[in-house]
């Protein structure tokens, strides 16, 4: 399988070229030039496979050989092995056809693990082969930090800056970035919020000439193709879990970059029987604006108690546009570069179907803590609030009460204390392994948000 520019600059690239760049040279990200076509008879079989089983069948068509199965297997497995739930992926049944999806058992307590878990090690696989040293850039509105220190803190071939906005992640997002020790780990806090992060890094990648020789960027931001190639798992998984092999099944996503949503996109497009796919969103809500109203335009970013869905620039959708503009690499290059300035729509052809592909809704704290004490005392379900925002929208937007609906439940409640006490709820207590996560001493630079500053100082460390 090959790999080509959204923005159409280069040659088709391997699995392996663009787990080893994110970013494309000419700024725009990488996508399958095709996407494998699943057959019933193929989900079928799939449904009797484990999770670590199934993920193996998903991604081998996208790795392409680059990796030999038995190695690939062996990543999955051990990526997959320091969960705490024997299921990897439970589901809990709320009732009336909902569903919730725990992607919150790996060893940072949030859906970023599924990804970042393998991604680390095939990082480590590649570059042992080629002897290859990188420099690991990315960029978090919380829980992507934690996640990829935890994935690849390991590797003797990486050194990893990971950029945070000061003071807009919750204390223990913080705290399980900046007491993550290792020579190779730097936590950077940058005066500004997660867009600012994200746009650094990209700029960074852009321009790579400040690193030493032979040295190079890799991206652990969903800009990685393989880190969208992971998520598509789950969404096999769950849908054959909670219905027959053919019945279509909803998802209800809360998302900030896209990222996690447009997996279900894929899912969908190569074969997944799905009904519909809503976009959860808070209060910065420039996809629900878009999704609605046809409006495509950035606002300030309001601090929220979901604070990893803080982000109006979606770095993923441009993905899904690129699909939506026929794959027109120079039209989608042209609605990018505008959309920085100006407030833009789409055809009202293209807007119709952007309209039969997703649903969308946006929720307000106060909504958000509602729903979280009404789910605990119905069910006895503690939801983070991006978890609670994916029910909320769930409810809004659901067609029909015969398609299963599964919300995902992208982090551990105990990430969000303000906002399950909020809810007039007891906060909950850390899982063992990280009891003593606020004795831990931490280790980062505020910054501010600026290039050169950032640049200087990961020239300072390497």
């Amino acid at each position: 399988m090959k790999y080509i520019s959204t923005r159409g600059g280069g040659k088709p690239q391997s699995f392996q070229q663009v787990l080893l760049t994110g970013l494309a040279p000419d700024g725009g990200l990488y996508v399958p030039e095709s996407l494998p076509e699943l057959s019933l008879e193929t989900l079928r079989e799939w449904a009797e496979l484990d999770y670590r089983q199934l993920a193996l069948e998903v991604v081998r068509p996208f790795v392409g050989g680059v990796i030999p199965d038995t190695d690939l297997a062996r990543i999955i497995n051990e990526s997959y092995s320091g969960f705490a739930h024997p299921d990897v992926a439970p589901l809990k049944d709320l009732g009336e056809g909902l569903w919730v999806l725990e992607l919150f058992h790996g060893p940072t307590l949030a859906f970023k693990d599924f990804a970042l878990q393998v991604l680390g090690r095939l990082l480590d696989y590649v570059l042992e082969r080629e002897q290859q040293r990188v420099v690991i850039l990315g960029a978090t509105s919380g829980d992507t930090g934690s996640a990829a220190l935890e994935g690849c803190r390991h590797s003797k071939y990486v050194d990893i800056f990971i950029l945070h906005p000061h003071q807009r992640v919750s204390a223990v997002q913080r705290k399980q970035m900046t007491t993550v020790a290792g020579d190779n780990v730097f936590n950077l806090a940058i005066e500004g919020n997660f867009d600012d992060c994200q746009r650094l890094v990209k700029a960074a990648f852009a321009d790579q000439s400040f690193l030493p020789d032979g040295r190079r960027l890799v991206a652990v931001n969903s800009i990685n193709w393989a880190r969208i190639m992971m998520q598509i798992v789950y969404y096999f998984w769950a849908a054959l879990r909670v219905a027959p092999v053919g019945q279509a099944v909803s998802f209800s996503v809360p998302t900030g970059n896209f990222g996690d949503i447009y997996a279900g996109y894929l899912a969908k497009k190569m074969g997944l029987p799905v009904d519909q796919l809503v976009v959860a969103t808070n209060r910065n809500d420039i996809l629900h604006r878009f999704i609605s109203r046809n409006e495509y335009v950035a606002s300030d970013v309001n601090k929220t108690f979901s604070p990893s869905m803080d982000i109006l620039v979606s770095s993923n959708f441009e993905r899904y546009l690129f699909d939506l503009f026929g794959r027109d690499a120079r039209a989608l290059s042209d609605f990018m570069k505008r959309s920085n300035t100006e407030t833009l729509s789409v055809s009202d052809t293209q807007w119709k179907q952007v309209r039969s592909e997703f649903s969308s809704a946006s929720v307000d704290d106060e909504t958000t803590c509602q729903v979280i004490a009404e789910v605990y005392r119905q069910h006895g379900e503690l939801l983070d609030p991006h978890t609670a925002v994916g029910v909320q929208a769930a409810r809004e937007c659901r067609r029909s009460a015969d398609s299963p609906m599964v919300c995902l439940a992208t982090a551990h409640p105990v990430k969000f204390s303000e906002a399950i006490e909020a809810a007039s709820l007891p906060a909950p207590e850390l899982p063992a392994h990280l009891s003593d996560l606020f004795e831990r001493s931490e280790r980062y630079e505020v910054l501010p948000d600026d290039l050169d500053a950032v640049k200087k100082t990961m020239q300072s460390h390497l």
